[in-house]
């Protein structure tokens, strides 16, 4: 990706946008650092920042999260720099933080997507995103939230994506993995399984596509 400076090291970057609430999982960067730390040779940076969508600084972070709650709807000037970031070669993550087909979130963040980019396709579950790093056999991993009925009552079987010159640019999540992985990484020492072990996927692909 072409960006404005080369960072020596991977650094955790939560997109800032007009509306909504951009800061709605404040613990996720700590817990994903620690997972790649904690997992890959990946040399990351022991904290995140959070980066503005209209700035020209969104081209210093080859990944970027951008998840809320309420309705999105981005400047003109921050749909000009999404779509010349993921053009040139970045990979935003978009995760509906209310796992709800019929909420706020979800209708305006994709009616967004899809105005820049046209229609979000359906990634195949045997995709190398989910075998990159960790092995994901029946693709994205589900949440509690949806095992435990929460949100839409519904198993989002799939991701969607924009994708560029046959690479993800943008990955589209229903399954609200804002709130599995909002906890402190030390909670992973009650935990019988990661469940932020896909976000570690989602950073190498994003890294060495």
């Amino acid at each position: 990706m072409e960006r404005n400076r080369k960072l020596s090291r991977f650094v955790f970057a939560t997109a800032e946008y007009s509306s909504g609430d951009w800061e709605s999982a404040p613990a996720l960067p700590e817990n994903l650092i620690d997972s790649v730390a904690r997992y890959t040779s990946i040399d990351v940076a022991p904290s995140g920042v959070s980066v503005r969508l209209d700035s020209e600084e969104l081209f210093d972070y080859p990944f970027v999260w951008l998840t809320g709650h309420l309705p999105v709807r981005f400047t003109e000037a921050e749909r000009r720099n999404l779509k010349r970031y993921v053009e040139r070669g970045g990979f935003m993550m978009v995760d509906d933080h209310n796992h709800d087909i019929t909420g706020i979130f979800h209708q305006t963040a994709t009616e967004e997507i899809e105005r820049l980019f046209g229609r979000l396709e359906q990634v195949p579950n045997d995709h190398e995103i989910y075998r990159c790093f960790f092995v994901f056999e029946n693709g994205p991993p589900h949440t509690n939230h949806e095992l435990n009925g929460w949100g839409d009552d519904l198993l989002h079987l799939h991701l969607d994506a924009i994708f560029v010159n046959d690479r993800i640019g943008l990955l589209y999540s229903n399954k609200d993995y804002s709130s599995e992985w909002n906890f402190h990484p030390e909670t992973k020492r009650t935990l019988q399984q990661d469940p932020t072990k896909f976000g570690v996927n989602l950073i190498v692909y994003a890294l060495t596509r």
